[in-house]
């Protein structure tokens, strides 16, 4: 097993006292007013180099003895920037390690984005090969930049990359559940565990029934902390492999499985940013852990499920599993009042089709909480897509032998289903549903290939929205 150290909180800006190289972030507009500002000599090197000032593009500025004093950064066009989300950090990759600071005419909004960018593009996972890198380069937090704010942001995001990147060999619900509980003795958080056969079975039916087939035991996962402030729940999908169960998956589809925890990853994420931040909420955090295998107690097609709520549920694949889980998961969560629910989760390869690797689609019936939450992306660079609980497809979800059904051959609209089928058990007026995909298929600036939370800044910078903060 490798040395996995879950409490990587290493984000982390330069002091600002340190003697820092300057930066210059120039757009191709104010590339003449930055050359006359460096002087003849500088503003020849960028001609003669050919700089233009296009997002990412960076030029090394030397000194009188040859060594790099500072450097240009292209900032690049408005519409490039917003092709290219944190496009400027490609230029961080070439930077010579040590301490840098920003020099540009750039608002608090585009420093702070430049800031986590930055933060974000150091991210490597290291837990099974070292990383190349000598040293990165360390940037002095911007002016008027909440440093601690940033820093949050990408501590949570990196604790959310290192768990889904680990393999399910060493991320099992046992794994799971030791990061979880590591994560809340961080922030003095209380921690309850279900776990055991008979215990699930009569409170948990569908996380047992899903998760019993693997020597891997299944249970569920309970974090509170904050003693004042609204109610906030979260809960996340923690199935930690996913063969399809008996509707097994071909090996293209299995490959990535691992990634199939992306929600509980993501929860835990964004639980490290709140408690960090130490935000005014009493939070409750919600994850059911299972390995969804083959053996010969696992669950059968046609099988029908009593639910802890009580709705049965007749089981059309067993490959949709974390619906399941998530049932008996955000039953339990209203069985006490909150104010905001939240579930997370990598449930179908329909909100794929719909929206791609990059976006996070969710699902909200309450207009303020999907203004709030769309300022929150905006915010937090977060990109998010509202698709919706459509009523019309409820008759769908309805099998006529039981109550409902975890998978309709309706053969349309599957992200949307899926949303309904948990909304039969959310059952709250202030509830939103995300349906992510928990990977980055390809390098991207501040995304590297692997896993990769989504919603979670969203959500944290929606907050004061959301709950009157």
């Amino acid at each position: 097993m490798a040395d996995l150290d879950y409490p990587l909180l290493t984000p982390a800006f330069a002091d600002p006292g340190a003697v820092a190289r300057p930066l210059y972030i120039v757009t191709p507009d104010g590339l003449a007013d930055l050359a006359a500002r460096l002087g003849a000599v500088a503003a020849a090197w960028l001609t003669a180099t050919g700089f233009k000032g296009d997002l990412g593009e960076l030029r090394l500025l030397p000194g009188p003895e040859g060594a790099v004093v500072g450097a240009v950064a292209g900032y690049g066009t408005a519409a490039a920037r917003r092709r290219l989300r944190f496009g400027l950090v490609k230029a961080v990759a070439g930077l010579p390690a040590g301490d840098w600071r920003i020099e540009g005419d750039l608002t608090r909004v585009e420093r702070a984005e430049v800031a986590l960018g930055w933060l974000l593009s150091a991210y490597r996972f290291g837990s099974y090969r070292k990383p190349k890198e000598a040293g990165l380069a360390r940037l002095v937090c911007p002016a008027g930049v909440e440093a601690a704010r940033i820093m949050a942001m990408a501590r949570g995001e990196y604790l959310t990359r290192d768990l889904i990147n680990t393999p399910a060999q060493d991320m099992g619900p046992g794994e799971l559940e030791a990061a979880f509980v590591a994560l809340a003795g961080r922030h003095g958080a209380a921690v309850s565990v279900v776990r055991g056969e008979d215990l699930l079975e009569q409170g948990f039916p569908m996380v047992h029934a899903v998760g019993r087939a693997s020597p891997r035991a299944p249970r569920i996962m309970e974090m509170r902390w904050g003693a004042a402030g609204p109610a906030l729940t979260l809960v996340g999908k923690g199935v930690c492999f996913d063969t399809g169960g008996l509707n097994l998956k071909p090996s293209n589809g299995m490959s990535l499985m691992k990634k199939d925890m992306g929600g509980a990853a993501t929860v835990m994420g964004l639980a490290q940013m709140i408690m960090e931040l130490q935000l005014p909420v009493r939070l409750r955090v919600i994850v059911p852990a299972v390995e969804n295998v083959v053996a010969g107690n696992a669950l059968k097609p046609k099988d029908i499920l009593t639910s802890r709520k009580g709705l049965t549920v007749e089981v059309n694949d067993t490959d949709a599993e974390g619906r399941l889980i998530l049932g008996d998961a955000l039953a339990w969560a209203v069985e006490e009042p909150c104010d905001l629910l939240v579930s997370m989760a990598t449930l179908t390869g329909a909100a794929r089709v719909a929206v791609g690797p990059d976006l996070a689609p969710y699902y909200c019936d309450d207009a303020g909480l999907v203004a709030a939450l769309e300022a929150g992306a905006a915010e937090g660079c977060d990109p998010v897509w509202r698709l919706p609980f459509h009523d019309a497809y409820e008759s769908v979800i309805e099998p006529g032998i039981a109550d409902l059904d975890n998978a309709p051959g309706f053969g349309f609209a599957g992200s949307i289903t899926a949303a309904l089928f948990l909304r039969r058990f959310a059952d709250h007026p202030r509830y939103v549903h995300f349906d992510i995909y928990g990977h980055t298929p390809t390098e991207a600036p501040a995304r590297p290939k692997g896993g990769v939370g989504q919603g979670a800044r969203a959500v944290l910078c929606g907050l004061p929205g959301m709950l009157g903060l």
